[in-house]
């Protein structure tokens, strides 16, 4: 979603403010502008349309300096990508605003703005966040207490950074959030905001995670956190231990190929310390986690996108492995109906930010029910990890592409933990989760001679450059993999592709086959693939092509010339799911790639979602 970047220094905080957006560029955008205060107290802006390389380009022959000052990126939600709805926004050349997350009260709020004479150049929300505040500075003649006032008026999500040039306010930024993630960067003398603290690397590695509600008045030589009470709260600063160059490219053409290339080694990571000798140490999920997983008889997990196919892999694996009955369900759907939750129920959120917005939300509705709650994330200090009882952080490192990679499969990793955690207090022997341990350590190895088989994949990808429709299929565990690895290609190729499980072809899709419709189908060796093999029977028939993915154990010879096979390693029928991903992530890829769209930063979305 939306980033923000905000500095109060004794510099010139321009270059910061432009580094920052470049690494948040990830975050998803259509516009990009920033705001200081110059040396006579003026309001310097400069705002665009595009990536931030137009407001740089802008900003060489327009160039502004200041000491303090706010940028942002923007993801539309309240009017269409133009200059004008761009952000920072300004009222009455007094007060700058760059806002994260959605007033929903807007309309009523704007209806009042109006009658008391504000005009309006922007469709945002946001405009009329930056009127409410002005409008209490007014009266009260504060910042802080005017963002105070002003946000007990909003209903909805935000994260704001506020500043102005009257002659009280000129070295104050003021920081608020409720819904949506930012975080203070702390330096020699200097101050920073963020909607990420890898937007401030290259400043500061030292960060305070503001909590729910929190708001930080923060000027040159102090810094003040108020809680919601208004009471004032010290918050810890911690060291980050990513590096500046952590999220950089390196030798790749796009961060979504290094995702890829880094998940065996961050498989690796995941097990370090919480695996010993094959037995799983249940203090990998946190103080108390013992008592807690004793109590659970059933899962709910809940998550969206990418992390949702992660949660109905483990679906199959609690029920087959463990003996635990599990439900999973897409948090926007949870949080707007009435559930029944059964006693001893553990709750799983999946989320790679911890910050996805209706994922948030199920769990706090749910927190009114239970504390058996465990979040699956990649992000120590995210809002759902603060918020869970248990906790297990996937280790991925940062992931700059818009469609993750080494976030899902370090995710289905990281669920399988959870299911031997379970599984060993109910049918799942030592033995069977020693196996289970050795077979997750031979992934990377498997993942890497996947990765050399990358230039044949390219090759297949060559056949989609002009398609615009495609199907996949799986069974079993491999169903979850097929719409994962469909929703990779609608992302970054933009290609319209849906997936089923194998068995359903014959219940409606199959009346979609014709050689312009390929499917790319996974099987892996797991009892049942004579099955899946008689389905891509069924398609050849009708004249269709296939591209298949398959376990090299799998005899495969007789179905022809319009069925393109490639041989996966061999792997326990459990662990396919990790290892499948892999070959579906690369093609999706180079599909994009030949078709010569936008991979990191596909049209339209966003890495984050942390607005509805």
């Amino acid at each position: 979603m939306c980033g923000i970047v905000g500095a109060v220094a004794e510099r010139n905080v321009t270059p910061i403010l432009l580094e920052g957006l470049r690494r948040l560029e990830y975050r998803g955008y259509d516009s990009a502008g920033i705001a200081v205060l110059n040396n006579d107290n003026c309001i310097s802006r400069v705002r665009r349309v595009g990536k931030v390389k137009q407001l740089s380009d802008a900003l060489e022959s327009n160039a502004i300096r200041g000491t303090m000052g706010v940028a942002h990126t923007r993801w539309a939600t309240h009017g269409e990508p133009s200059e004008n709805n761009a952000h920072p926004h300004v009222c009455n050349q007094s007060v700058v605003i760059v806002h994260n997350g959605i007033i929903e009260n807007h309309s009523e709020l704007r209806e009042q703005q109006a009658n008391a004479g504000f005009s309006f150049t922007s469709q945002t929300d946001t405009e009329v966040a930056v009127h409410q505040i002005e409008h209490y500075l007014t009266q009260q003649g504060d910042l802080l207490s005017a963002v105070r006032s002003a946000v007990a008026d909003f209903d909805g999500a935000y994260a704001l950074g506020v500043m102005s040039n009257s002659t009280a306010e000129s070295k104050r930024l003021i920081a608020t959030r409720r819904g949506s993630p930012l975080v203070i960067g702390v330096g020699i003398g200097e101050y920073f905001i963020a909607s990420d603290a890898a937007a401030l690397l290259p400043v500061t590695r030292r960060f305070i995670y503001l909590e729910e509600g929190d708001i930080a008045d923060i000027q040159i030589d102090a810094l003040v956190i108020y809680d919601e009470k208004g009471e004032v709260v010290q918050r810890e600063i911690k060291e980050s231990e990513l590096s500046a160059d952590a999220t950089a490219k390196g030798e790749y053409r796009h961060y979504m190929l290094k995702e890829i290339h880094e998940q065996p080694s961050c498989l690796v990571d995941i097990l370090e310390g919480r695996v010993v000798d094959g037995r799983l140490l249940d203090s990998a999920f946190g103080v108390g986690a013992e008592k807690i997983l004793d109590q659970v008889k059933a899962v709910q997990i809940i998550a969206c996108g990418t992390s949702y196919h992660a949660g109905l892999v483990a679906s199959y694996w609690l029920e087959a492995l463990a003996g635990v009955p599990c439900r999973v369900e897409v948090a926007s759907e949870y949080r707007y109906r009435e559930t029944v939750l059964l006693d001893d129920t553990l709750v799983v959120t999946v989320s790679q930010s911890g910050e996805t917005a209706d994922t948030l939300a199920a769990l706090r509705e749910i927190k009114e029910k239970t504390n058996l709650t465990l979040s699956i994330c990649n992000v120590p200090e995210s809002s759902l990890v603060r918020e869970s009882e248990l906790k297990l952080m996937t280790r991925a490192g940062p992931e700059i592409g818009v469609a993750s990679t080494k976030a899902f499969t370090t995710q289905l990793l990281t669920l399988l933990m959870l299911v031997a955690a379970l599984g060993k207090r109910r049918q799942l022997s030592h033995e069977k989760i020693k196996t289970l341990f050795q077979q997750a350590l031979s992934l990377p190895v498997l993942i890497d001679s996947i990765l050399k088989q990358k230039d044949a994949i390219d090759e297949w990808a060559e056949d989609f450059t002009e398609l615009h429709n495609a199907i996949f299929i799986g069974r079993g565990t491999l169903f979850p993999i097929a719409l994962e690895g469909a929703l990779k290609l609608k992302e970054i190729s933009y290609i319209h592709a849906d997936a089923y499980p194998a068995g359903e072809l014959k219940h409606g899709p199959i009346a979609l086959i014709d050689q312009e419709l390929p499917t790319i189908a996974i099987a892996c060796k797991d009892g049942f693939e004579g099955k899946i093999k008689s389905n891509i029977q069924e398609i050849l028939a009708r004249g269709g092509h296939v591209y298949l993915f398959a376990d090299e154990r799998i005899k495969l010879s007789d179905l022809g010339e319009n069925c393109r096979v490639m041989s996966i390693p061999a792997v326990d029928a459990e662990l396919a799911p990790v290892l499948f991903a892999v070959p579906l992530q690369l093609f999706s890829y180079f599909v994009a790639v030949r078709k010569g769209t936008d991979v990191d930063q596909p049209r339209n979305l966003a890495k984050s979602v942390t607005v509805e």
